[in-house]
């Protein structure tokens, strides 16, 4: 079992951080289960919908300097653990670089030895989002985790995620098409540079790029990682029909607000939407 030491101190942080203001979770409940939402899980925003829902920025960078009251940690010297700003559970953690690095370049090995530094001690939902096209609300490198007990479900659709894995032939899915997904090997004291040649692969697989080769990704795309897999999905845009996905959309967790259209979703259910931001 993981110690889930970092956890514990994103909770005490988070404690601080909520009686100075320098987060602000954002109010939302649970929409009734319906049988097309199995899976899925839908809540809906009871405030208005937060500047990150609707542009894309802000202009002065918020990871330089960060806000030293959401600071968890130091990580490897490259990277530092903060709070979200914006948590729907409190938290949820952002792994951020040190200095600039664009959300829209590649990955490199230490973007995977800072994760798994933290995933070894406090474990859960990683989630990647490449660009503005693939639901970023920043373009400063930064990942994010949703941190999960052993005894927990990891998210909505990781069973899911689990077959796909261990089906030989595609599942019959609207999205299938459009993810790659590898095992890791090694569930716990997980090797970096495994997690890091995995997400070359499914790079040149899904045609997003060579990293030795092009300068950038050649489409958005987002990460899902988890401590039984990774996993990559190719992006289009970010939206659709009133939904602002990112990778969370394609772990089973939707976020509406006034602008989304349920009605499609229910009728048609959440992998219509899903289809409509793949490549």
């Amino acid at each position: 079992m993981r110690s889930e030491i970092i956890w514990s101190k994103a909770l005490e942080t988070s404690k601080k951080a909520l009686s100075s203001g320098a987060i602000i979770p954002l109010d939302t409940f649970k929409y009734k289960s319906l049988k097309v939402l199995i899976d899925y899980e839908l809540r809906f925003l009871k405030s208005p919908n937060p500047k990150y829902l609707v542009e894309y920025g802000p202009k002065r960078n918020p990871f330089i300097p960060w806000d030293s009251r959401l600071e968890i940690q130091s990580v490897n010297n490259t990277h530092t653990l903060i709070l979200n700003k914006y948590p729907v559970h409190i938290g949820h953690m952002l792994l951020i670089t040190n200095k600039w690095k664009p959300q829209n370049g590649w990955l490199n090995i230490h973007d995977f030895d800072a994760i798994e530094y933290v995933d070894n001690d406090t474990s859960g939902l990683w989630f990647f989002n490449s660009s503005r096209e693939a639901g970023a609300s920043q373009p400063h490198r930064h990942f994010q985790l949703l941190p999960r007990h052993h005894n927990e479900s990891v998210c909505p659709r990781y069973d899911w995620f689990c077959s796909l894995l261990n089906s030989r032939n595609k599942l019959f899915s609207l999205i299938s098409h459009c993810i790659a997904i590898k095992p890791r090997k090694n569930t716990y004291k997980s090797n970096s540079n495994e997690l890091y040649n995995s997400y070359k692969t499914m790079i040149k697989e899904m045609n997003i790029g060579d990293v030795d080769l092009n300068n950038k990704p050649l489409k958005p795309y987002n990460l899902l990682i988890t401590s039984e897999w990774i996993a990559l999905v190719k992006r289009r845009k970010d939206k659709s029909n009133g939904f602002y996905i990112n990778a969370l959309g394609f772990a089973g967790y939707f976020l509406g607000t006034k602008y989304s259209n349920v009605d499609e979703l229910i009728k048609f259910g959440p992998e219509k939407i899903l289809k409509d931001v793949i490549e």
